[in-house]
């Protein structure tokens, strides 16, 4: 299935600070970050105490390595399945929730993983808010391309935004993922016709 990497490889061939990436990505996503302490990122990592804080002076630090490789993974994946899912004889939003419905249907599928850092932990980690902000500004950017072009191709672009960011937060929290395609299709539906 091509959906966004749940890690980096693995862990046998990876240097330290990638075993350390790996298992930081895995937990923090899997699991959550206020959830994962560093000894439990340490142990997976299978690398010791002085070797994690040489590559990471605290978790924040790490936690902002994993939403910058994250942001990097996922609009590879999101721009690459909005590719592979578009649509020869519909406009080309027609390929947003097939696109999604491969994210949702992946098996370590737990939501966004910027919504889910905002809410754990932007009030205490200075960055993540920033990033997540990136993040959304990015996925809308890559949702504009589908649009056809004109005075509110920003504006709808955005609205799109946060059509997508309500079916994933629909589909992480009910588990239903097709009810939140089904709806983002009704909300998509409006952007498929020609600019009029």
């Amino acid at each position: 299935m091509n959906s966004p990497p749940s890690d980096l490889g693995p862990a046998v061939t990876l240097s330290a600070r990638d075993r350390i990436v790996a298992a930081a990505h895995r937990l923090f996503y899997g699991e959550g970050i206020r959830a994962t302490g560093i000894d439990r990122v340490i142990a997976e990592a299978r690398v010791t105490k002085v070797t994690f804080y040489r590559h990471f002076p605290s978790k924040n630090d790490l936690v902002l390595d994993f939403l910058e490789r994250r942001h990097v993974a996922w609009m590879a994946w999101f721009t690459e399945a909005l590719q592979r899912h578009r649509p020869r004889a519909a406009p080309p939003v027609a390929a947003i929730a097939p696109a999604l419905r491969e994210w949702f249907s992946s098996p370590d599928f737990r939501g966004c993983a910027f919504i889910n850092a905002v809410n754990e932990v932007a009030a205490i980690t200075p960055g993540v808010r920033e990033i997540a902000a990136r993040h959304k500004a990015e996925m809308v950017t890559v949702l504009s391309t589908l649009l056809s072009p004109g005075r509110h191709r920003r504006r709808d672009a955005e609205a799109l935004g946060v059509a997508v960011d309500g079916a994933i937060v629909r589909a992480q929290v009910d588990g239903r993922s097709e009810a939140a395609l089904s709806g983002l299709a009704i909300l998509v539906r409006p952007f498929s016709a020609p600019p009029g």
